[in-house]
């Protein structure tokens, strides 16, 4: 074999096989490789010939390691070993612009045997496998983020202080948050498909299962008031809303909605109605109120974006603006919050205690719940001047990885209701009506 390997007819025909083989002594030594082991090497066959392959073919030590292991393997056994996937860059000549390419290779080397059965070379075939290695880290990579943001979601959806459900195409209920299954102390098996029919009370069953059905037979936005049964058997008022998603052909692919409870404003408004005629400027001002509660209730064109509350989500501890639905940013005329601290979008709250609420529960972990809790706020026009908002809101950590990160924040502005309710006060106080039955 060694006079065949000699011949300038064997060094032709070996150097024009169309793919990338180095041949070796058994000690390592380059003996000769193929045309295209020279292009894809970046390394001329003279500067190869002759040398030891860790020396015409430098790379890292571990890279060695796993090269020598897999040579010594043929040496030991006389059969082919595939290393395991291995980097090893090039560098590009002068000539061709320099620099560093990243390569990713699979290698096999072959025992060739002479006619006694003895090794006689090593053939070494590297395969070029970059494109589908980094094809493969890239998918990786999509599919941790893809991962990472089903479950942010979910955390979402879970934790959300609101009724979310889902239904399949045919209005068949297939999810409810645990704030469902909370309120009503029913379990979820209980609730799914049509169970969640027998919560409703039961003048209201007939009104709202033929206004579900039409939203369905429509694809249209489904919304509705009813009273639903709690856990201890009293019933509240629910704003229900539900929006179709739709697919490419136009076809209703399912059903996302949310329910909101909506009893004292009902209630308010109830009680409103019933008040003297004479005061019918202060009934239509709370009819407004109401109906603008109401509107801030809404929920979803989507979860998140349009839901009935202020949604907002701050990571760190100097507390960033990660995301903010429509609701919340138009306390500051819809500018997008996202990347700012919240001391840098209301400076103003930064003496008002908030701050050291947000800090609170970032390190500790508690939640936080305020009721009608009075904030000063920049006045929209940007005269500079401030004015009183109330907000219920509630504060949550979310943690990562074990550790904190940052926190949830659902609010409601219930600034009209306590003006309101300060207003029929004073009335109550002088006279001007008769306070409402108890």
């Amino acid at each position: 074999m060694a006079d065949f390997l000699a011949s300038p007819d064997y060094r032709a025909l070996f150097r024009l096989l169309p793919d990338n083989y180095l041949l070796l002594a058994p000690d390592g030594t380059v003996l000769d490789n193929t045309d295209s082991h020279v292009a894809v090497s970046l390394r001329t066959r003279e500067q190869a010939l002759g040398q030891n392959i860790f020396a015409a073919y430098p790379s890292a030590p571990e890279s060695q390691r796993d090269l020598d292991a897999s040579l010594e393997h043929v040496r030991r056994h006389l059969a082919p070993h595939t290393m395991p996937l291995l980097r090893y860059d090039l560098e590009r000549p002068a000539a061709l612009g320099g620099g560093t390419e990243q390569r990713y290779w699979q290698i096999t080397h072959f025992p060739l045997l002479d006619e006694r059965g003895e090794l006689q070379y090593i053939l070494q075939r590297p395969q070029d496998v970059t494109e589908a290695t980094l094809a493969m880290q890239r998918a990786e990579v999509v599919q941790r983020e893809f991962d990472e943001a089903t479950e942010r979601n979910h955390f979402v959806l879970q934790s959300m202080p609101v009724m979310v459900w889902t239904t399949r195409p045919d209005g068949w209920a297939e999810y409810f948050n645990p704030r469902w299954t909370e309120f009503t102390g029913r379990t979820l098996a209980e609730t799914l498909g049509e169970g969640w029919v027998a919560d409703l009370h039961p003048d209201d069953v007939a009104p709202t299962t033929a206004r579900w059905e039409a939203a369905r037979q429509h694809g249209t936005t489904y919304q509705v008031e009813y009273r639903m049964r709690r856990h201890d058997g009293r019933y509240r008022w629910h704003l229900a809303r539900g929006v179709p998603r739709l697919g490419p052909d136009g076809q209703v692919q399912m059903w996302v909605g949310c329910n909101a409870d909506i009893h004292e404003q009902k209630l308010m408004v109830e009680e409103l109605l019933k008040a003297n005629e004479e005061q019918a400027e202060l009934s239509d001002q709370a009819y407004r109120q109401s109906q603008l509660t109401r509107q801030q209730r809404q929920t979803f064109d989507t979860l998140l974006t349009n839901a009935p509350a202020m949604i907002t989500i701050v990571r760190g501890p100097e507390h960033r603006y990660e995301f903010a639905n429509t609701l919340f940013r138009g306390l500051v005329g819809g500018q997008d919050l996202v990347g700012r601290t919240v001391a840098e979008v209301f400076p103003e709250v930064v003496g008002q205690g908030i701050m050291a609420i947000l800090d609170g529960v970032y390190r500790t972990g508690e939640p936080f719940v305020g009721t009608e809790v009075l904030v000063q706020l920049a006045a929209a026009d940007g005269s500079g001047t401030l004015r009183d908002a109330y907000f219920n809101f509630t504060y949550q950590r979310f943690e990562e990885h074990g550790e904190p990160a940052g926190i949830t924040a659902y609010a409601y502005e219930a600034t009209e209701l306590v003006q309101t309710r300060q207003a029929l006060q004073q009335l109550g106080g002088s006279g001007a009506i008769a306070a409402p039955a108890k």
